[in-house]
């Protein structure tokens, strides 16, 4: 019985969470780090944003500027994600750290039919991650991040490595930077009898940035095709930042193939190095919406 009532909550939370991912565990790797990037359909800007190290390890060159970063993601069925992150670079070479904490609070314990549960547990994620690349040429630039997972459920925990290999083409056309990225490669060790997955994916996805001067606008739109490697279905992103005088921001997204949610959009505001962003995604049959909310500062 106990096994039955676990099995109803995954299947509740992750047939919305996991995306059509095939027999994938780790199910919070897929989430975008900030609201800048979950607002335009969860996909990556091509530039020095911290955030855009998640998508594709090779951006890390394209950081000129130390920044750092904090996110709270509040996720329907009680899941919540705390992101920290900071680009930098350190005796000329670039470098990315980030850590996520993502927990799904108060899963209920019953042996028989009952109206309040015997005990709750709690379900828990955490990755630390650490990113760096160098330029092969001119405008070709590669990238890798080095991730330790760890998981926790109910009596069970399991620790692993993941890695994420990048490669980005800068300016292919004039302000047009195209990204080829895999990610969440690696193993974890056994929950308890058998080893969770990990959501490895292929993404390529393109930026462009284009300015309307006369009207203080800068416009970048975003596109992406993604295929997890358990799943058939390719995701096709595609989003776009309007920005006002380099300092408010609207946002907008769409993504298909996921059947809970597809619409997502925000908004920033850049104010004396600070940016604050947040990001609000809908989600289908009544299950609940998704809010994050990023700050980050740019030194």
């Amino acid at each position: 019985m106990i096994k039955k009532i676990f099995a109803l909550n995954f299947i509740i939370v992750f047939s919305v969470f996991a995306q059509n991912a095939g027999e994938s565990g780790l199910s919070f790797l897929k989430i975008g780090p900030s609201a800048k990037t979950i607002a335009v359909s969860d996909i990556g800007f091509l530039d020095g944003n911290v955030s855009s190290v998640y998508y594709n390890p090779a951006a890390v060159n394209l950081n000129n500027t130390a920044s750092i970063m904090f996110s709270h993601q509040a996720w329907i069925q009680d899941l919540s994600c705390q992101v920290v992150g900071s680009n930098f670079i350190l005796w000329g070479i670039p470098l990315s750290i980030s850590a996520n904490t993502t927990k799904i609070k108060d899963f209920e314990v019953r042996t028989q039919p009952s109206e309040k549960p015997q005990s709750t547990f709690d379900v828990n994620y955490f990755y630390g991650n650490l990113s760096s690349g160098f330029g092969l040429t001119e405008n070709i630039y590669f990238g890798f991040s080095i991730k330790y997972l760890y998981e926790s459920i109910f009596t069970d925990d399991a620790t692993g490595f993941g890695y994420d290999l990048g490669l980005i083409y800068a300016d292919i056309f004039e302000n047009l930077n195209f990204g080829l990225s895999v990610r969440n490669l690696g193993n974890m060790n056994n929950l308890r009898f058998e080893k969770t997955k990990l959501p490895s994916d292929l993404l390529l996805n393109a930026t462009y940035k284009f300015s309307v001067e006369s009207a203080s606008l800068e416009i970048i739109p975003v596109f992406g095709i993604q295929n997890y490697f358990d799943a058939e279905i390719i995701h096709i992103h595609f989003g776009s930042e309007i920005g006002y005088d380099k300092q408010f921001f609207l946002r907008l997204g769409y993504v298909n193939g996921i059947e809970s949610r597809n619409i997502s959009f925000g908004a920033g505001v850049f104010y004396n190095g600070f940016n604050l962003d947040y990001a609000f995604t809908p989600f289908n049959y009544n299950i609940g919406n998704a809010n994050t909310i990023s700050l980050q500062y740019v030194f």
